[in-house]
């Protein structure tokens, strides 16, 4: 599946544009018809935005055209936050039918493919996400580093580093002969015990990653391993939460099995991954821990259909036959029950800028409208730690906006065609 990529001169634009150093330092101005405003829960009319830099410095009631700075005319659109996606693999390959995917390209092809995904991501209205491991290590940490510096657009990114997994576990590459000797960069987040843990976590910490993520089941893509079981023990995820914490991180946990995930709470991870066989033990105690699920309920639909259709492995196939209506059953106790629910699609199975076709699925599984977008705004926020700077339109946030035509408490749906998108008081999408 192959995404379009704009001719030179739109990308130097796009990329100047995005830089810091380019952003307007004199006031500019949004004029919203509508604004969500996630913090309150509640939608606004004719509101104007003040910009300084790249921050948000004032929401106010529209009046009369200010006279000390452009006003941008979004009148006519529906304006909210940028939103989060939580749950990405921007570095990768898109899933494909082939095992072997991740071997063949090369660090600097793998580069630019990196960068694509990240310009799809943000003009999709994703304006930050996390991402929660990539098959080479570092990789992610590179992309990071250089949106950050304005050399490729893309969106605020906090990433993992690599996977911890344990030896042949959910984040290894496997279902090749035994002889291929798999790259030792592909192979860093491999640990045998809780003391390799903690040093496996030392060094990706060090190396660049901004938090953890392990492996603690099988999963539904890895040939070979089962979703619903147990691949970390307890005392392996506690030494990457210590680590973490010893160096004012957290650590995630991709788990599917109902053993897993309360395992992986008790360890204390900050976010459960996936939950696909989510129990009403297992959300009892993510309730009382305080943790949040990130959930990705599209997904199931676009691999049974996708991957039928292209001839993906029937052993993948039919562990998502097996985790789909589950995972939807659990997302919706949770929802009930009042778990912290964080917005991720585990963008990279499907083509990246297809985030927001979680959203409808969301309201289908028991939440409002109103629920699912603060799932990818406030809430997103919050776990990350970073409720200060993104995740809200209010004053002190950085100027991550986005607008779409029509009400999204009317029809969801219509987030998945986001029609401007500023990122940091920059335009780069219009």
């Amino acid at each position: 599946m192959k995404l379009a990529i704009p001719g030179l001169a739109a990308v130097v634009s796009l990329v100047l544009a995005s830089s810091p150093a380019m952003a307007q330092s004199a006031p500019s101005y949004i004029h919203a018809g509508r604004l969500i405003d996630t913090e309150a829960g509640r939608v606004l009319t004719d509101q104007l935005i003040r910009v300084e830099g790249d921050r948000v410095v004032a929401v106010t009631p529209w009046k009369k055209a200010p006279t000390d700075g452009p006003v941008l005319d979004w009148s006519a659109y529906t304006v909210l936050p940028g939103l989060i996606d939580l749950h990405t693999h921007l570095v990768d390959q898109v899933q494909t039918d082939n095992i072997a995917e991740p071997l063949l390209t090369t660090a600097a092809e793998q580069a630019y493919i990196g960068a694509a995904h990240a310009r799809d991501t943000l003009m999709a209205g994703f304006t930050s996400v996390r991402d929660v491991g990539t098959w080479r290590a570092f990789g992610d940490v590179a992309l990071r580093n250089a949106i950050d510096q304005g050399l490729v657009p893309g969106p605020r990114m906090s990433v993992a580093g690599a996977y911890i997994t344990a030896p042949g576990g959910g984040g290894e590459i496997t279902g090749i002969a035994a002889d291929v000797v798999i790259p030792p960069e592909m192979r860093r987040g491999v640990v045998e015990d809780a003391a390799d843990t903690h040093r496996t976590a030392r060094a990706l910490l060090v190396g660049g990653a901004d938090f953890l993520k392990l492996i603690a089941t099988g999963a539904v893509l890895t040939v070979g391993t089962e979703p619903g079981q147990l691949e970390l023990s307890e005392d392996e995820i506690r030494a990457a939460v210590e680590e973490a914490a010893r160096r004012g991180t957290y650590a995630t946990a991709h788990a599917h099995g109902a053993e897993g995930i309360k395992v992986a709470l008790r360890a204390g991870v900050r976010s459960i991954e996936h939950g696909s066989l989510i129990d009403d033990e297992g959300i009892a105690l993510m309730k009382a821990k305080g943790a949040w699920l990130v959930a990705d309920i599209y997904n199931g639909d676009f691999i049974d259909a996708y991957g039928k259709a292209h001839g993906w492995p029937a052993e993948t196939l039919r562990k998502n036959t097996e985790t789909t209506d589950a995972q939807r059953e659990g997302f919706r106790k949770a929802v009930k029950a009042g778990v912290k629910i964080a917005y991720g699609t585990d963008a990279g199975v499907f083509p990246h800028g297809w985030n927001a076709r979680q959203l409808p699925y969301m309201v289908r599984y028991g939440m409002t409208p109103m629920q699912a977008i603060q799932s990818a705004t406030t809430v997103a926020a919050a776990l990350m730690d970073k409720s200060r700077d993104v995740g809200a339109i209010s004053p002190g946030h950085y100027a991550d906006l986005i607008a779409v035509k029509g009400d999204p408490m009317a029809d969801i749906s219509i987030m998945s065609a986001v029609d401007k998108v500023m990122k940091g008081g920059v335009v780069v999408k219009d």
